[in-house]
């Protein structure tokens, strides 16, 4: 009977945002492993008694991201962590999609401004800013040129509390076509979602955001799969990935275009996908096989 833990956030006296997690844990139990979900910040948990450590819902990392990260270097050491603490690491940094890029992969343009460094916005177009470090909208906002002023404010705050900024174009296209979600589970694609725009016109940065606003069930285009397939081809230490979540908008030209590539704790939006639960509870059970040696 394989062992498996379910990482999660802690939510203190607030019930968990993750429905999905109970639904898992007994479908993994169900199948005959002893599955359960622990905080993944909890000090008395024996990390190494589990065969597999699953990273599902750990939505307060961005703000430890050193804490969170020496917990994944060391849990990857312990036992077998997915996705694998090398690839958790890398994606916990938004700067891979500068990489991504350089790896033709097509991706919405991003800039970088880390602490110390001018505001360097653009004044011809929408933008939005957002930190390497974030989840949830955590932090983001969109501004129009005019709006510079506090977009300089929002900068000086970030950079004030570490974050490194990224600033991209606001893409017009999510206010029409949405934004689409394409989820992979064991290697192969488990279904795709399309939500609404999550910023609004002058929502302050620092607001509470909706961060999945009508979701509904998608069917992905060729075009849409082929962007998916490059970007997760593109990552180091792909053939190790057990889940990812790859978030796409349209550009100008109505192409795809890679917002985000999410290895860590994707939401797998279960709800809307019952029919998925198998799969998902087939291959988490798979990659808890025999250890090596």
């Amino acid at each position: 009977m394989p062992r498996i833990a379910l990482a999660t956030y802690d939510p203190g006296t607030e019930p968990s945002r993750d429905a999905d997690l109970p639904v898992l844990v007994r479908a993994l139990t169900d199948a005959g492993a002893e599955a359960e979900a622990r905080h993944w910040d909890d000090p008395a948990v024996d990390w190494g008694g589990y065969d597999l450590v699953v990273i599902r819902s750990t939505w307060d990392y961005s703000w430890r991201a050193a804490e969170f990260g020496a917990w994944v270097d060391r849990v990857g050491t312990l036992t077998r962590l997915a996705n694998p603490a090398p690839v958790v690491r890398w994606n916990a940094d938004k700067r891979y999609l500068g990489e991504l890029a350089a790896a033709g992969v097509p991706t919405v343009p991003t800039h970088y401004i880390p602490p110390g460094e001018p505001a360097g916005l653009p004044a011809g177009h929408e933008f939005v800013i957002k930190p390497t470090s974030g989840a949830g909208a955590r932090f983001a906002a969109r501004y129009t040129p005019a709006e510079r002023d506090t977009a300089v404010r929002h900068l000086a705050r970030m950079h004030a509390e570490g974050f490194t900024a990224m600033v991209q174009p606001y893409m017009p296209g999510i206010d029409v076509r949405g934004e689409r979600a394409l989820q992979f589970f064991g290697g192969r694609l488990l279904h795709a979602s399309r939500k609404g725009a999550v910023l609004s016109p002058g929502t302050p940065y620092d607001a509470d955001k909706v961060p999945h606003p009508d979701l509904e069930r998608w069917q992905p285009t060729e075009a849409e799969l082929a962007v998916a397939e490059k970007a997760l081809t593109a990552v180091p230490g792909a053939p190790g990935l057990l889940y990812a979540r790859v978030d796409l908008v349209d550009g100008d030209d109505g192409e795809p275009r890679l917002m985000e590539l999410e290895l860590v704790e994707p939401n797998l939006f279960l709800r809307l996908h019952p029919d998925s639960l198998p799969r998902v509870t087939e291959a988490i059970l798979t990659a808890a096989g025999p250890l090596p040696g």
